[in-house]
C-alpha cells in the first residue's frame, strides 16, 4: 500500500447527546450515523484502508455495522482511549506502515463528501498538513471573564474547522509523538502539527459537515440525508433481445424454464437480466453489460445471469450507488411466466441485495407483428432508479 489511509475516532461518550449509548450509532436516514461516515471513505478511490477506533466494549457492533454496509477497506477496529487525541493516537499505530497519507475524521461527521474527502488528500500531499473548513458566518466577539464584550474579531480571517485534517504519515506521527513526550493536549489534530512548526493549509469544507453532539444536530443530518438521497438518484434504461436456438436451456428472471427451447448468446442469454443490468449501470453512468462483460471473454461463456447481476451490483455499491427501483417488461409470445412471476422477483433482488417489494417483472406478447411477435425471439425492457448511498 502506498496511499491514504484514514483514521475514525468514534469513541466519545456524547454526553452532550443526552443518551446512554454512543451518538455514532444512532439512526439517521435509515442508517447508523457510523454507516454513512465509513461509507463516505469506502467509495472514495483515494482511500486504501479504514482503521475505525470506538470503546472497547462497542468493537462488535462497529464491526457488525461495518460488515453489514460492506466496508471492505475496513482493516482494523481499534479501543479508544480516554481522550480523543488518545483515541486517535491509537488508530495511528494501526495503520498500515506503508502507507503515505492519513486523513483523520470525527465519525460523527456522517455528510461528509467525496469531494472534500478528495481534495485535504491531494492538499496534504501537496503541503503536508491540510484541514478541512469554512469561513466563519457570524460575528465573533471576545468576552471578559464577567461575560462582557471584550473586543469584535475580525471574521474575514477566522476558518471554522472541521474534519477530515490530513496529513503526512510521518508528520502526524511525529506531532503525536512529541505531544505524549511533553504531555500535551489539543482541541485538534492540526494545532499538534502547528505546535511542532509546520504549516497547515486549510481547504474548503461544507457547512453541512457538522459533527453531530446534540439531537438537534441529529435532526439536521437527517433532512440533509433526505435532500441528499434526492438530488443524487438517477433513472437508467435497458433493453436486450436473443433469439431462440435449439439446444439451448431457458432461463428468464434466474429461473429455468424446464422443456422451452432457450435463447443464444455468450452467456445463458437470461434477456431480463440482461435489461435490467443494463438499467442499473446506465443509471450509474457506469457503462453497459456489453462492456462490463464481454462476449469475447471465455469466462462467461455460459455463465448465469443471476452471477453477472451479482456483479453488478458489486460494480454500484463500489462506486457507492444501490437499487431503488426496478421495472421490466419481457416481450414474447412464449413462454408464459405468470406462474413464475415471484420466483424471478425474489431471485433478482436477492443478486441485488434488495427486498423484492422494489422490483417488477411482467410480459407482454408483440400481437404477432415483427421477429418477436412471429415467435423468433424474446426482448425486455427495463427502469431502474439508483442512489448515491
Amino acid at each position: 500500500m502506498s496511499g491514504t489511509s484514514a483514521v475514525i475516532p468514534a469513541a466519545g461518550k456524547g454526553r452532550r447527546f443526552g443518551e446512554q449509548r454512543n451518538k455514532v450509532f444512532a439512526s439517521a436516514g435509515g442508517k447508523p450515523v457510523i454507516a454513512h461516515t465509513l461509507i463516505a471513505f469506502q467509495v472514495c478511490p483515494l482511500v486504501e484502508e479504514i482503521v475505525l477506533v470506538v470503546a472497547e466494549h462497542e468493537i462488535d457492533t462497529a464491526r457488525q455495522i461495518a460488515s453489514e454496509y460492506e466496508i471492505g477497506k475496513l482493516s482494523a477496529v481499534v479501543a479508544g482511549g480516554d481522550h480523543r487525541q488518545d483515541s486517535v493516537a491509537r488508530g495511528l499505530q494501526a495503520v498500515s506502515a506503508s502507507s503515505e497519507i492519513v486523513a483523520i475524521h470525527d465519525g460523527a461527521r456522517p455528510l461528509l463528501t467525496r469531494e472534500t474527502i478528495e481534495s485535504s488528500i491531494a492538499a496534504a500531499r501537496e503541503h503536508g498538513a491540510a484541514v478541512a473548513a469554512v469561513p466563519v458566518i457570524d460575528t465573533i466577539k471576545s468576552a471578559t471573564q464577567d461575560n462582557f464584550v471584550a473586543s469584535t474579531l475580525d471574521r474575514s480571517s477566522l476558518w471554522s474547522i472541521q474534519t477530515p485534517q490530513t496529513f503526512e504519515k510521518g508528520l502526524i506521527l511525529r506531532a503525536y509523538e512529541e505531544a505524549a513526550s511533553d504531555g500535551s493536549y489539543a482541541t485538534d489534530d492540526a494545532a499538534l502539527v502547528e505546535r511542532i512548526g509546520h504549516p497547515v493549509k486549510l481547504i474548503m469544507g461544507s457547512y453541512d459537515n457538522i459533527k453531530v453532539t446534540t439531537p438537534l444536530d441529529l435532526e439536521f443530518v437527517e433532512a440533509r440525508l433526505g435532500g441528499v438521497a434526492a438530488m443524487k438518484t438517477r433513472t437508467g434504461f435497458g433493453y436486450d433481445i436473443h433469439r431462440f436456438a435449439e439446444g439451448r436451456r431457458l432461463f428468464l428472471g434466474g429461473v429455468e424454464f424446464s422443456g422451452e427451447v432457450g435463447l443464444e448468446g455468450h452467456s445463458d442469454a437470461d434477456v431480463i437480466l440482461h435489461a435490467i443490468a443494463d438499467a442499473l449501470l446506465g443509471a450509474a453512468s457506469l457503462g453497459d453489460i456489453g462492456r462490463r462483460f464481454p462476449n469475447t471473454d471465455p469466462r462467461y461463456r455460459n455463465a448465469s445471469s443471476i452471477v453477472l447481476l451479482e456483479k453488478t451490483a458489486e460494480i454500484l455499491s463500489q462506486s457507492g450507488w444501490e437499487a431503488v427501483n426496478v421495472d421490466a417488461t419481457l416481450v414474447a409470445e412464449r413462454p408464459r411466466i405468470a406462474d413464475h412471476v415471484v420466483e424471478m422477483q425474489e431471485r433478482t433482488a436477492r443478486a441485488l441485495g434488495i427486498e423484492p417489494d422494489i422490483v417488477s417483472i411482467k410480459a407482454t406478447t408483440a400481437e404477432k407483428l415483427g421477429d418477436v411477435g412471429a415467435g423468433k425471439g424474446a426482448e425486455c425492457y427495463a427502469v431502474a432508479v439508483v442512489r448515491m448511498v
